[in-house]
């Protein structure tokens, strides 16, 4: 009996001497910052700890024209009608996107069977059609979808793009840009007297370069305009010839 009551008296003091030792041990433990020291100092054999980079902000703008579906008409190759939808154009894809009216699903049909497309746009038609078949100065790598701006003998068109900018913040010269981003861009051509379409700036020595006959007047019609949408000018412009 006396030896359980000096073995019970031992056992107590041992555990108590543990509790406090591992009491000390808690209370002087690494601080925030030593403890994400440590971390990083870990050995070759562990994995340590785990950075996830929260820079980065997504992505931009848009693979598409207007960033919406509008009131459309949808004519493809061989048909002589047209077919009304919601829709939207991919100028990423190069495709024709629209909603069933039914099922509300997404869909998209390739611009190789498209022959036109109109989008009504704030009550403003705008005409589509694709660089099928057309003839370029510099040939299509890709087939595109066009907005028809000007019919006629002194056909205006412009080419709607997309480009994509990539994030840019990761290396020590980077211009900290944390986000993707789809850009708008055009390009613009006028049919030129063989029927090709030669790509221009929006200015009057691009316009007389294309037509030469028509210099002087251009010229002339270049001084009395004043609209300050280059576009608009150049359409002015053809609208006197």
């Amino acid at each position: 009996m006396r030896k359980l009551i000096l073995f019970s008296f031992s056992l107590s003091i041992f555990l108590s001497c543990y509790s406090q030792q591992a009491s000390v041990i808690y209370q002087r433990g690494l601080s925030a910052d030593e403890n994400l020291k440590a971390i990083s100092n870990l050995g070759p054999y562990s994995q340590g700890g785990i950075g996830f980079d929260t820079r980065y902000e997504g992505i931009k703008g848009s693979p598409r024209l207007l960033d919406t579906l509008l009131p459309s008409f949808l004519k493809l190759d061989g048909q002589d009608y047209y077919i009304e939808l919601m829709a939207d154009l991919d100028l990423v894809n190069n495709a024709v996107i629209y909603i069933h009216p039914n099922t509300k699903k997404m869909y998209s049909v390739p611009l190789d069977i498209i022959s036109e497309v109109i989008i009504n746009n704030e009550g403003k038609e705008m005409v589509f059609r694709t660089t099928k078949g057309k003839k370029f100065e510099k040939e299509m790598r890709d087939q595109k979808v066009f907005q028809v701006l000007k019919e006629g003998r002194y056909q205006f068109i412009k080419i709607p793009l997309k480009k994509f900018l990539q994030a840019d913040y990761k290396g020590a010269y980077s211009a900290d840009r944390r986000y993707d981003e789809y850009i708008p861009d055009a390009r613009y051509y006028l049919m030129n007297a063989d029927g090709i379409f030669c790509q221009i700036q929006l200015n009057i020595k691009s316009v007389s370069k294309i037509y030469p006959d028509k210099k002087e007047l251009i010229d002339q019609a270049g001084r009395e305009e004043t609209n300050p949408d280059k576009e608009s000018m150049i359409l002015s412009i053809l609208g006197k010839f």
